[in-house]
């Protein structure tokens, strides 16, 4: 597709993604999640923009895991910046 947004991982999550309890969690980010942040990052019934001073990242919900990401519109990229289980994700 000519409008379809890329996907990059940030250091700081591909290090902390291919930790061993989260390979089944990253397989089916990459299977599920991504194809629908390419087609559509800003809408979709898991996605959420936040509030506040992260006013300008999206949080994905993924069962009980949330995945945080930024979206570059200029460049047609999403950045995606985290990965924490719910209890974790917003302190």
């Amino acid at each position: 597709m000519l409008n379809e947004y890329q996907v990059a991982e940030t250091g700081s999550f591909e290090k902390k993604i291919q930790r061993k309890e989260y390979r089944k969690v990253y397989a089916k980010i990459k299977l599920l999640i991504y194809p629908k942040l390419r087609a559509s990052p800003y809408f979709g019934p898991q996605i959420k923009k936040l509030k506040g001073e992260l006013k300008n990242i999206y949080r994905y919900r993924i069962a009980d895991y949330r995945l945080f990401y930024i979206i570059d519109e200029k460049r047609k990229i999403v950045f995606i910046l985290e990965f924490h289980h719910r209890k974790d994700a917003y302190r």
